[in-house]
């Protein structure tokens, strides 16, 4: 979708459909010559408060009047969440052109939340829908229509929103069209389309680097193993250099630790921490952001086979650790653990990982929340920061000596099955925890919010791109 910004006015412009919020108290600031969205208000059709919506006509235009409710509590995330909404009903009404009007005297981050909210709303995943439905209406222009030019912040927010939607589409491909090969083939096209290199690990290399934790995960499937990485430094060598590391497996049957056959086919989500960490790196690089990053992306499948790991296999890590693999399904920690000690190995001053990790953080949060665990109370501080500047929120959960003590090993130093089987998150991020040291560390558990997320702006079921946007806000805080 296109995006476009002026200082015309709505109906100045070629939209079919025009969006006016009004806040509460405030009434309307520009109405159409007999006045139909006062009408409209006047009627108790439409109202000021937030999440109310109404369609009136003008001259043969739709008008969408939505209400913003409190102006002191519109923020970011609540300019999202009207323009999702208006975006819901504009398709509804076969919209191919829309034009917000920005309401007066609201920063960028109310810019950027229209724009977001309507083409992360917008979206659609239509790769294997063929022609058929090639007929249906899209929505093909949003136009900001503000008192002041509102381009750059427009700007910044489609490149957000774009590369969201891209880790949307990484996320719905089925797991036959994007083995590990092909992400990293993805992963190089898309590299050399923003102007970066992507170096590509097989998995002889990573056999060879001894990274047996990671391996283990594979040895069960056809499909090889493959270690991305994408490098990006915007600061001339002299930001601190922060590792980006992302799960990507494929598909993940569980191994023989078999996962419940109802919900296999959702397996083909269990890549979207890596397909965020791609796009966060060259969303960074679009933004030419003045920081230095390394994005690692472990991918793989976790199958089944006579090669397959078994549990209570004892396997060696990237740093010499031993790890009882006691449960097959506990497989992103291991690809995590060696992705980790590789970007300790690479210099990273500061390591934030990101995988849709553990069923225990969706017992604890839900969908509304992602888990962030960390040795360091500055960097869990600063991803809580951008995580509400992102709209994409996340809760600490604690780390603590005892529950490290849980994941001690009994005849490996340690295993990835802690027993009992209580505070789960905590006891995989405490496996993480061992491999970062004493490193400034972070670990997201975007588990809940990774797919399956229904909001009034990703309204359809599949990959939500979560944790793209506060990969890439975090990143942009880390510059000293």
């Amino acid at each position: 979708m296109r995006v476009a910004t002026t200082t015309d006015g709505p109906l100045d412009t070629q939209a079919d459909t025009i969006a006016v919020g009004v806040f509460q108290g405030e009434g309307i600031a520009h109405d159409p010559p007999g006045q139909p969205l006062e009408a409209l208000l006047g009627s108790g059709e439409a109202g000021e408060e937030a999440g109310r919506l109404a369609v009136t006509h003008h001259e043969g235009r739709r008008l969408i009047l939505v209400g913003l409710g409190d102006r002191d509590r519109f923020d970011g995330e609540q300019a999202r969440i009207a323009a999702g909404s208006a975006t819901a009903r504009a398709l509804e009404l076969r919209t191919r052109r829309l034009c917000w009007e920005v309401p007066h005297h609201v920063d960028d981050a109310i810019v950027a939340g229209l724009v977001e909210g309507t083409l992360l709303r917008a979206y659609r995943f239509q790769r294997f829908k063929g022609d058929a439905d090639s007929a249906d209406p899209r929505m093909e222009e949003l136009v900001l229509s503000a008192h002041h030019d509102v381009g750059p912040a427009a700007s910044e927010a489609t490149l957000l929103a774009t590369a969201q939607n891209r880790v949307r589409d990484l996320g719905n491909r089925p797991a036959n069209d994007l083995p590990p090969r092909a992400l990293a083939d993805y992963a190089t096209e898309l590299a050399r389309a923003h102007g970066l290199e992507a170096t590509i690990l097989d998995e002889a290399e990573i056999v060879e680097l001894g990274m047996g934790a990671f391996a283990a995960v594979s040895q069960g499937s056809a499909e090889p193993a493959k270690l991305i990485r994408l490098d990006y430094d915007g600061s001339g060598g002299r930001a601190p250099l922060t590792a980006l590391i992302g799960k990507a497996v494929t598909f993940d049957t569980g191994g023989l630790w078999l996962k419940p056959k109802m919900d296999m086919h959702e397996m083909k989500f269990d890549m979207l921490g890596g397909a965020a960490v791609l796009e966060a790196v060259v969303t960074l690089a679009d933004l030419r952001a003045p920081v230095r990053v390394i994005g690692l992306v472990g991918a793989t499948e976790n199958m089944i086979s006579g090669h397959a790991t078994r549990p209570g296999d004892i396997v060696t890590a990237l740093d010499g650790t031993t790890i009882e693999i006691n449960n097959t399904d506990a497989e992103g920690r291991l690809v995590l653990a060696d992705c980790i000690t590789y970007a300790r190995r690479e210099g990273a001053q500061r390591l934030i990982d990101i995988a849709t990790l553990t069923g225990g953080v969706v017992a604890a949060l839900g969908n509304v929340y992602a888990g962030v665990m960390s040795n360091d109370d500055q960097l869990a501080t600063l991803i809580e920061g951008a995580g509400r500047r992102s709209g994409e929120n996340v809760w600490r959960l604690p780390l603590h000596q005892r529950y490290a003590e849980m994941v001690k090993g009994r005849y490996a130093q340690i295993t990835n099955m802690p027993m009992p089987r209580v505070a789960l998150a905590i006891s995989a991020a405490e496996l993480l925890h061992h491999f970062a040291g004493d490193v400034p560390w972070a670990h997201l558990d975007i588990a809940g919010t990774a797919y399956d997320v229904r909001s009034p702006y990703v309204a359809d079921k599949g990959a939500t791109g979560w944790g793209m946007r506060l990969l890439v806000e975090a990143a942009r805080t880390l510059t000293a």
